[in-house]
């Protein structure tokens, strides 16, 4: 009878405490208005200067095409990987944190994308990060947006 009652406890606690775990899942929203995004030139520009002038820790929005699946990072943070090619032929690695937002499912080489996040310059062009809100609330949010569903 104590280890029936031992079970059902563990069980027990176990419900309660996964009930009570954020859960990611991608909600249907209307996309973040023209007016508080960049223009695709602006953008485009902005990814360019920060390329150009290897800076970092830049905001930036922008839009562009999946070129490649990358293998998930799983060492600390757990992060979504794929690479996208720019309106100027450029590269930018997206490292998404599936620890705080959830996973894009549907993901398929080719398809579009938009994105707003924190660039961050390396020697292959680049890494954007912060594309998900910030537990804190100390950092801007960022999001991805693919297929009408917005990610962060």
């Amino acid at each position: 009878m104590r280890k029936i009652l031992l079970v059902a406890a563990m069980v027990f606690a176990g419900y309660v405490y996964f009930d009570h775990q954020p859960r990611h899942e991608a909600v249907q929203i209307e996309a973040p208005s023209s007016a508080s995004r960049q223009s695709e030139a602006t953008a485009a520009a902005t990814i360019d200067n920060a390329i150009a002038n290897k800076k970092s820790n830049v905001q930036v929005s922008g839009q562009g095409v999946v070129v490649k699946l990358l293998p998930d990072d799983n060492q600390g943070s757990r992060h979504q990987k794929f690479i996208i090619k720019l309106a100027t032929g450029k590269t930018l690695l997206i490292a998404h944190n599936i620890d705080l937002a959830p996973r894009i499912r549907s993901l398929s080489e080719g398809d579009p994308i938009q994105f707003h996040g924190k660039y961050e310059w390396t020697a292959r062009g680049g890494v954007l990060h912060w594309t998900h809100k910030d537990p804190q609330g100390s950092h801007p949010s960022g999001w991805l947006q693919h297929q009408g569903e917005i990610y962060q």
